[in-house]
């Protein structure tokens, strides 16, 4: 199928050309963590087809925004992980995020969550506790990590080594912050 553009010689069309349709953000955001399998995308993804996810994976990796390399026995795993390009896109989701939190309002029986989903907006409120460092977040079983230092701060699966501060939030909790209807915690020893 050949690609679709809206033939704008404009630079924010010719980015929407690249990730502007359904599901690329959120792949996006799935791999901003850290390098991810089909089937953990899949499940982090819910509502998205089988078909649609191996078509924006495609996609993403002939635009340059994603790697897929094979890994485990005889390479018999797909892992897919952000190119630099990619990466690039990380303070196009934060803003996002930061605009999308007074979109948030109330959960509709029909939403799905996922905990990693809040380290986006979780880590403005981190990142306005501490200046530099490492902080592991704790939602539930759900456990990340940001790194933060002077030219910015990202996320990462899994506790830090040695963090400098370690929150454990209940998802109401995760999501109020989130929100911006409640501060961050007292951090936990």
């Amino acid at each position: 199928m050949p690609r679709r553009s809206y033939d704008h010689y404009c630079t924010v069309s010719r980015a929407l050309d690249i990730v502007g349709d359904r599901w690329s953000l959120l792949v996006v955001r799935e791999l901003c963590s850290g390098p991810r399998r089909y089937s953990d995308l899949f499940a982090d993804l819910p509502g998205i087809s089988t078909d649609v996810l191996a078509a924006r994976l495609k996609d993403l990796e002939r635009d340059g925004i994603l790697t897929k390399r094979r890994v485990g026995p005889r390479a018999g795993t797909a892992l897919y992980e952000l190119t630099d390009s990619g990466a690039a896109l990380r303070p196009v989701l934060d803003s996002l995020s930061v605009w999308g939190s007074t979109q948030l309002g109330e959960r509709r029986a029909t939403d799905a969550v996922r905990a990693h989903w809040f380290a986006l907006p979780l880590g403005h409120a981190v990142a306005a506790r501490m200046s530099s460092g490492t902080a592991t977040v704790h939602i539930g079983d759900t456990v990340f990590h940001y790194v933060i230092t002077e030219s910015g701060l990202t996320h990462h699966d899994g506790p830090a080594e040695q963090p400098d501060l370690v929150l454990r939030l209940d998802l109401a909790e995760a999501t109020e912050i989130a929100a911006g209807t409640r501060a961050l915690p007292d951090p936990v020893g």
